[in-house]
């Protein structure tokens, strides 16, 4: 039986928010949103997550998202969603300097995800039932 992927969007800027707000801690121990996050989805079945980042976050997002920071529970993989990165024939727009958006970076996971998957915002919290329900409907 293969176990699905979560595919966890997180190369957001957080230019309204002012950091990259899907690194900071929000519980009692400094947990991230990501870290409840894979932590369902461990519980519910899931055997590989996939982060979605920019490279000029990479050394430090890769510093706390660690496969041991998830108890060695889950296979962690990260891939890179830039500007650059397009199908052929496209090209950026001068002065555009955002992420494309979800569409995009799910793109991104093209070489990394081969088994059914899903997608989650790294700032966003879906709750226990969300990926139970997930992943048996990916089974």
């Amino acid at each position: 039986m293969v176990k699905p992927t979560l595919l966890v969007l997180a190369a957001g800027m957080g230019s309204r928010y002012g950091s990259l707000k899907q690194m900071d801690g929000v519980g009692p121990n400094g947990e991230a949103i990501i870290d409840y996050s894979v932590y369902d989805a461990i519980r519910a079945g899931f055997g590989k997550v996939v982060f979605v980042i920019r490279h000029s976050f990479e050394k430090d997002f890769r510093e706390v998202f660690t496969p041991e920071r998830f108890g060695g529970r889950i296979e962690v993989y990260f891939v890179f969603q830039e500007l650059d990165k397009l199908p052929e024939g496209f090209a950026v727009p001068e002065g555009r300097e955002k992420p494309w958006g979800t569409n995009h970076a799910v793109m991104m996971g093209e070489g990394v995800v081969k088994e059914p998957f899903c997608v989650i915002n790294a700032d966003d919290f879906y709750g226990k039932s969300s990926y139970q329900t997930l992943s048996d409907h990916l089974e």
